[in-house]
């Protein structure tokens, strides 16, 4: 038990950093997509707006159809395996991202990238099944302070590199970090709590699906991650376009990283504590909580007026949905046995990605049509319904929530 522990911390610390890698890379890119489709050739605002949100979601596509499959395939082969090979797929995509000419071939290399993508989510399932039920959520809110410290550092230094070199080279230099994640993983050793000879070895895909229709609250809570997500993602392809509405465009790279940098930072404060305090009074009880206050901090976007005013409420917004993911994921940890829990955590990513698809698309569209503005009022709407969903699925279902 003591040995089982002492591998836990090794590969939970390990894990932090191979994320801290994955999601620094990830967002040292991610705030300038739209600046780096400006790139390929004299385009109108309405066509990068466009093309934004068509290329930044259309990556979550791929990864929509596949993270299922790659969860049922971590559960019957082993996580280790399947990470690995995500973190040097995932690298090489990104490397050749920065070798594109056309809005089509970064389209399309996009597109590929996706099929790689679920290496955050993979581990996240990874830490969980080697992880006590009681500090579930502690645990899983350590380890996303590793994605948030990278996804906070990631956006300032892309946009110093993109500033003083160019965004092609940001991308091809994002790819070494990736290529690391996976060779990180190369030093964990996997293992499962709660697996003994008289568990079940394997359960047919039937048998998840109606493990998650006959909890509705556990059906609640994975439909909710599409609503979040949406609801996050929608701004952010087009966010360095509304810091240049606000601030101009004098080092338009770096104010962009800043802005997208400020929800990481307040992640960063609050991810674990929320984790913890939901170990302690409930993780649906908690979640409750996250989503009306983030209906409330993000609806002010609409309204300001310089960009430090924006950072504030990225920021304050960071407090708050910082803790979402983690206890969502400890949730599904307490209602989901060891051996399908990689498949029921995949359809929860798959309905992550769904978010992440359509969030962009109504970000860029409605961007087109209304202003940048309206993304936050339909985001802040989004958050208030999932909140109140989570309220109705508990008081139809109380004995769903007794302990949770």
């Amino acid at each position: 038990m003591i040995q089982q522990q002492q591998v836990g911390k090794r590969n939970l610390a390990i894990m932090w950093f191979a994320n801290f890698f994955v999601a620094g890379s990830m967002t040292m890119v991610m705030p300038f997509l739209s600046l780096y489709i400006e790139t390929f050739g004299n385009f109108s605002d309405e066509y990068v707006k466009n093309w934004s949100g068509i290329t930044f979601g259309v990556t979550f596509v791929t990864a929509l159809l596949f993270s299922p499959i790659i969860g049922r395939m971590g559960d019957k082969f082993g996580r280790k395996k399947i990470l690995i090979f995500m973190g040097l797929g995932m690298g090489i995509s990104m490397f050749l991202i920065g070798h594109a000419n056309t809005v089509l071939e970064l389209f399309f290399l996009r597109l590929l990238m996706g099929f790689f993508s679920g290496f955050i989510p993979l581990s996240q399932a990874f830490i969980s099944t080697q992880t006590p039920k009681e500090i579930a959520g502690r645990v899983l809110g350590t380890l996303q302070t590793g994605s948030i410290t990278g996804s906070l550092i990631g956006p300032m230094i892309g946009g110093v590199l993109a500033d003083t070199m160019s965004y092609a080279f940001t991308f091809q230099s994002t790819s070494f970090f990736i290529l690391l994640s996976g060779m990180l993983v190369f030093t964990v050793k996997e293992h499962r709590i709660g697996v003994t000879k008289k568990s079940k070895k394997h359960y047919s895909s039937k048998e998840v699906w109606f493990h998650i229709l006959k909890n509705p609250i556990l059906l609640n809570v994975m439909l909710i991650s599409t609503l979040v997500q949406i609801a996050n993602f929608s701004i952010q392809p087009i966010l360095s376009l509304y810091v240049v509405e606000l601030h101009g465009l004098e080092n338009i790279a770096l104010f962009s990283g800043i802005a997208f940098s400020a929800a990481g930072l307040g992640n960063l404060f609050m991810a674990r504590k929320w984790g913890a305090l939901a170990d302690r009074i409930g993780y649906i009880k908690i979640l409750v909580i996250l989503l009306l206050l983030s209906a409330v901090i993000y609806l002010p976007g609409a309204f300001v007026t310089n960009i430090w005013q924006l950072v504030v409420i990225r920021f304050a917004l960071g407090l708050t949905l910082g803790g979402v993911i983690p206890v969502r994921v400890a949730y599904i940890r307490q209602e989901a046995p060891i051996e399908m829990q990689g498949e029921v955590l995949g359809y929860n990513t798959s309905l992550r990605f769904l978010g992440n698809i359509i969030g962009p698309l109504i970000g860029g569209f409605l961007s087109g049509w209304f202003g940048i503005s309206s993304i936050f009022f339909i985001t802040s709407s989004l958050l208030l319904i999932s909140g109140l969903i989570l309220i109705a699925s508990m008081q139809r279902h109380p004995e769903l929530v007794r302990n949770h």
